[in-house]
């Protein structure tokens, strides 16, 4: 099993272990830099009611920004959980500027380790944090123990194109990721597919904010400067797969 500080590097699109203790820095002018709270927003209204009482699980909550808009737009229970303590210290100061501090609670710890068995869930979102937990099924059977019956997991992913020839370990054909949600006796019954100009818009805002913050450390650290030019290569690599090479969505699997 992959460290901590390796697992959170790579969801963020990084390759160096070491990089980790200056993600807070890298990333600190940015809230949102995974799923799209208003697209879940969205998906949420369309399979859930009686708002008030849902149960959210939140993992790899990042610095808040999924839980803290789904409790101001709800009014409802969000647990989540992050491994970057900076990152939950900042979640924890926007879900009070935002008044929805009684309704949100974080905590740092690993989500492959944190979790309560006897906790149940309506909704588990997973938003861009990688196969923390290996592929589609290892993910949805470790997953769906902390969903209540007619819970729902929401994942913000990509797949490829049945066609295509792209080759990258860890993006898989939508046919194969509904085989395995299948398998895990799960079921795909919503998704929202992201545009290319989307994506495009998203990125290159997400982009220069990184490159700013790396090219200040790579002035502040230079003798850790190859860290922050592959990361900032990286996000360029990154960038180029999910405009070109990949279909970007949010699926949500309906336990039953």
């Amino acid at each position: 099993m992959r460290t901590i500080e390796e697992s959170v590097v790579i969801a963020l699109d990084g390759k160096d272990k070491h990089l980790y203790p200056y993600l807070p820095y890298i990333l600190q002018d940015l809230w949102e830099f995974g799923a799209s709270p208003e697209i879940i927003i969205k998906l949420i209204k369309s399979h859930k009611s009686d708002f008030e009482n849902l149960k959210i699980l939140d993992l790899g909550s990042g610095k808040g920004a999924v839980s803290i808009k789904l409790a101001k737009e709800f009014k409802c229970y969000c647990f989540g959980i992050e491994a970057v303590k900076e990152f939950v210290d900042e979640s924890i100061i926007k879900a009070k500027k935002h008044n929805v501090e009684k309704y949100c609670e974080f905590e740092v710890g690993d989500i492959r380790t944190k979790l309560i068995d006897d906790i149940k869930y309506d909704i588990v979102i997973l938003g861009a944090i990688g196969q923390v937990f290996g592929d589609y099924y290892s993910t949805l059977t470790k997953i769906k123990k902390y969903l209540l019956s007619n819970g729902l997991i929401i994942i913000d992913d990509s797949y490829k194109n049945e066609t295509s020839n792209f080759s990258y370990s860890q993006v898989e054909k939508k046919s194969h990721i509904i085989n395995q949600i299948t398998n895990a006796k799960m079921r795909l019954i919503d998704e929202v597919i992201i545009t290319q100009e989307q994506i495009k818009e998203s990125n290159k805002d997400i982009f220069n904010k990184i490159k700013t913050r790396c090219e200040e450390l790579i002035k502040k650290e230079p003798e850790n400067s190859h860290l922050f030019e592959e990361y900032i290569k990286n996000q360029e690599n990154e960038n180029e797969v999910l405009e070109k090479e990949v279909i970007c969505s949010t699926m949500v699997i309906e336990n039953i």
